[in-house]
């Protein structure tokens, strides 16, 4: 009951650091700190300022033990990118951000068959993924120089304990991991000229990574014996674990800036349609496969607010206006690389629009309502794929993250999907940290469905059901955007 569990959540766009508590067997999560993450772009590259979330990160457990011992640290984050280190285990630059278009181009060009990467480590082709982006990388200085790569969470941890390891959650992203084998598959590394000695012990959710190096200690006020646990590294890992699923039969949309939409699996499906559809094998938390697609997902939001010089404040009001727009007038592939990158995002909206010989949206409600109905699309088409591809029943899809708490997004979700969606939490994902954190330090026992009971205990959420009369709208947009595909 008096066990604090400190959950360092990184998000894309955002971070926070929560504390957790278990009473009478319900979660209860406070906010320490919550601060902005964004891209920095030098000398022509795009960069994560890792050195400023570490500051931020420092700043939130520094408020999380002022009333008191903290007992635990867990650290989520955002997949595929990593820092070097050399032989002294100092940092070799700030990392790259995975929307830099280093990238541009490699997939295409690795010397592995598509179908041979596929069949080994069973993940999305994603222009980003750490494979490609080690291949861009090579022959420059900073990974000539490198001795250990570390995955964002694993080099925060690093940090914070003088430990080195990889979580299994988020090395599985890296396109260099067997999920089968659950390791590394080196000899894949090597064939397209990375080091394998690069690649870092594995660890598991629930292990220890260590103790609180003592200046780190000191400097924020706590204990030096205060452990950092092994969570689901990989923030999508963790939120699966806070979904508030009462039965088996779920799938889970985790959207945030990417909707991760999917099932949950005991086994990875590494199947030749599973390629085709472009779907990942990604480990969770007890032995689990994530079988799940990368959906753009709110990103296409954040920035055309970002573009308007919009807000927070001004969200609800366009999302108001947005509800008022007639459905389905126009819908875009939320998918497409081309919104990738940052910047200008309605312009780019609108020209997928024209492309496509769809009306463009005139204002800005207007530009709003095509966003979301693409992401319902979307989420409707990744859905359907994975229940078909894994042959797994589902009756309730869980929206968890950023997303649940945007009602017009959920409604338009149950619609197209034709399933009922449960919407929340918000803050699933550092709900996962702190329940494994929990269960590691004896405060929780049990498997993940006992975890999620304690979710579903612990918070309101809120049901959305389908409007069944609205299908043949969706299966005609779906026609209109992808005519000849199934």
């Amino acid at each position: 009951m008096n066990t604090v569990l400190a959950a360092v959540d990184l998000g894309a766009s955002s971070g926070r650091v929560m504390t957790g508590r278990v009473v009478d067997g319900r979660v209860e999560l406070t906010q320490a700190h919550r601060f902005a993450n964004g891209p920095v772009r030098l000398g022509g590259t795009l960069h994560w300022d890792v050195v400023g979330l570490y500051r931020e990160i420092l700043e939130g457990l520094r408020v999380a033990g002022r009333d008191g011992p903290v007992d635990s640290v867990g650290i989520d984050t955002w997949a595929v990118d990593y820092g070097l280190l050399d032989e002294t285990g100092a940092l070799l630059g700030n990392p790259v951000h995975y929307r830099d278009s280093r990238t541009a181009g490699v997939a295409a060009a690795l010397p592995v068959a598509p179908g041979e990467l596929y069949a080994a480590t069973g993940l999305q082709v994603l222009p980003f993924n750490t494979i490609y982006q080690l291949v861009a990388a090579a022959g420059t200085p900073t990974l000539a120089a490198a001795r250990d790569l570390l995955l964002i969470p694993d080099l925060l941890g690093y940090w914070l304990t003088g430990q080195r390891g990889a979580e299994v959650s988020n090395a599985s992203t890296t396109g260099l991991f067997d999920p089968v084998k659950r390791t590394w598959d080196t000899g894949l590394a090597a064939r397209v000229g990375i080091d394998p000695t690069l690649l870092g012990a594995l660890r598991e959710p629930g292990s220890p990574v260590g103790t609180l190096l003592p200046d780190v200690a000191t400097e924020i006020g706590l204990p030096a014996t205060t452990p950092v646990t092994t969570v689901g590294s990989h923030d999508t890992a963790s939120a699966v674990v806070g979904v508030p699923a009462t039965t088996e039969r779920f799938a889970y949309i985790s959207c945030g800036t990417w909707s991760l939409v999917g099932v949950e699996l005991d086994a990875p499906v590494l199947t030749e349609a599973g390629r085709a559809a472009n779907f990942s094998n990604e480990l969770g938390v007890d032995g689990t496969v994530r079988y799940l697609r990368n959906v753009m997902g709110l990103w296409l939001l954040q920035e055309s607010l970002r573009d308007w010089g919009a807000g927070a404040v001004e969200l609800p009001g366009l999302l108001s206006a947005a509800a008022g727009e007639p459905g389905l007038q126009a819908v875009v592939d939320a998918g497409d690389p081309e919104f990738l990158a940052p910047g200008d995002m309605p312009r780019r909206i609108a020209d997928a629009c024209r492309r496509t010989d769809q009306p463009v949206p005139q204002t800005r409600a207007a530009t709003v309502r095509v966003i979301l109905d693409s992401l319902a699309l979307a989420h409707r088409r990744a859905l359907r794929d994975a229940i078909a591809l894994s042959d797994r029943e589902v009756d309730t899809v869980h929206v968890v993250g950023g997303g649940s708490g945007n009602t017009l997004l959920c409604t338009l979700t149950a619609d197209a999907c034709g399933l009922p969606v449960v919407a929340g939490p918000v803050e699933a994902t550092a709900l996962g940290n702190v329940l494994v954190q929990a269960r590691a330090r004896g405060v929780l026992d049990g498997d993940l469905s006992a975890l999620r009971q304690v979710v579903a205990r612990s918070f309101a959420l809120t049901r959305h059901r389908p409007d069944r009369a609205a299908a043949p709208a969706w299966d005609e947009a779906e026609r209109r955007l992808f005519p000849g595909r199934p």
